[in-house]
């Protein structure tokens, strides 16, 4: 009978892939490349911006592939008996954030929704993620495991924002009746930082002796 640890982990991952799919399906709705597809259809001053274009559209295509990736690198299995296997896939997940989807967040960023505090709030987001990953992968250089599973952690919880920002969207529409970009100002930090604190307390109590 599986122990409660493991019913855990086995749960999460069952989430994480479950929502996985749930953003595969999000990503579909702009294949082939429409410019009034979804989300796109109130951001029409935006889209006619090349560099937003771009930006947009390889953010949309390349986050799901990192939070496919990611889910791969806390997995003990892989990481001990496919060892090559979960260093190809960790510097996939790496070099795309770092060159692709962090910096075309960042420009997406600076367009959000819902004013000044929304937009710094994804800025924020968007140099964290990438820090975070790049610190992850010095310290991988380094031989630093712990230090590399603390930022990988870190990073993996930026990762998951895609997924959490909507589900916290979720529970405020359906709970709250605020005007909707009230209701996204707040997502716009939550569905980080939770995540984020959420990472440290688990670091906090179980990665200490790291330096």
């Amino acid at each position: 009978m599986p122990s409660k640890k493991q019913f855990l982990i086995s749960g999460y991952y069952a989430g994480i892939i479950y929502f996985s799919v749930l953003m595969i399906l999000i990503t579909l709705q702009y294949i082939p490349v429409d410019f009034k597809a979804a989300f796109l259809r109130i951001k029409q001053d935006e889209i006619a911006l090349v560099h937003y274009q771009w930006s947009f559209f390889i953010h949309v295509y390349i986050s799901i592939f990192v939070l496919l990736l990611g889910i791969t690198q806390f997995s003990k299995s892989i990481r001990l008996k496919y060892r090559s296997w979960h260093k190809a896939m960790g510097k996939a997940y790496v070099g795309l954030i770092l060159f692709l989807a962090a910096p075309s967040g960042l420009v997406m960023a600076f367009y959000a929704n819902g004013g000044f505090f929304s937009k710094l709030a994804f800025v924020l987001l968007a140099v964290f993620w990438f820090y975070f990953t790049f610190k992850a992968f010095q310290k991988v250089k380094q031989k630093d495991w712990i230090g590399h599973q603390k930022f990988m952690l870190r990073s993996y919880a930026l990762t998951l924002s895609a997924i959490s920002l909507r589900l916290f969207k979720w529970g405020l529409v359906a709970v709250f009746e605020w005007p909707p970009m009230d209701n996204y100002r707040i997502v716009a930090w939550a569905g980080w930082l939770v995540n984020l604190i959420i990472v440290e307390i688990y670091i906090y109590f179980n990665l200490r002796r790291a330096i």
